[in-house]
């Protein structure tokens, strides 16, 4: 990654709906560049898709929560059975798998806490590879960070 390469996916980061015409005239470069660039990060597999962002209060999800579980046996097996089962979840937002005193972090988004306490009983403590989990419930989040390339 260059210097427009970075440049071109920070401003897909800000407006992925901006048209290719003005982002080749926000970043001074001709719109054939412009177009050959971005279709190169995506063959490259910097840009792997574009996203909705969402209001998740106005979807009636108001209450998130990080959610930590751990699972055992710790097996690949069990690991990959886990995050498939609960990243269906409609209440889920992501799951990632980490290390440390937890296996997994998941973000969920529920109308209200007591749908929060409906997922972790109905949906965490009745599977048997889980053995504990802890709630953490977020009161407010702030917009994402517009990531940039690290030099290597």
């Amino acid at each position: 990654m260059d210097e427009l390469d970075s440049a071109i996916v920070t401003q897909l980061q800000l407006d992925a709906r901006v048209s290719n015409r003005e982002l080749a005239r926000r970043l001074g470069i001709a719109p054939s560049t412009c177009l050959e660039r971005v279709r190169a990060l995506r063959e490259r597999g910097v840009i792997t898709g574009y996203r909705a962002e969402l209001d998740l209060a106005k979807l009636n999800r108001r209450v998130q929560a990080l959610v930590s579980a751990q699972v055992r046996p710790l097996s690949r097996s069990v690991i990959d059975s886990f995050q498939e089962a609960v990243a269906a979840l409609p209440e889920v937002l992501e799951v990632l798998v980490v290390a440390g005193g937890d296996d997994f972090w998941i973000r969920v988004a529920v109308q209200d806490n007591e749908r929060l306490h409906a997922f972790l009983v109905d949906h965490l403590a009745k599977r048997r590879e889980v053995v504990g989990f802890r709630t953490l419930v977020v009161f407010q989040q702030s917009s994402k960070k517009v990531l940039t390339a690290l030099p290597d």
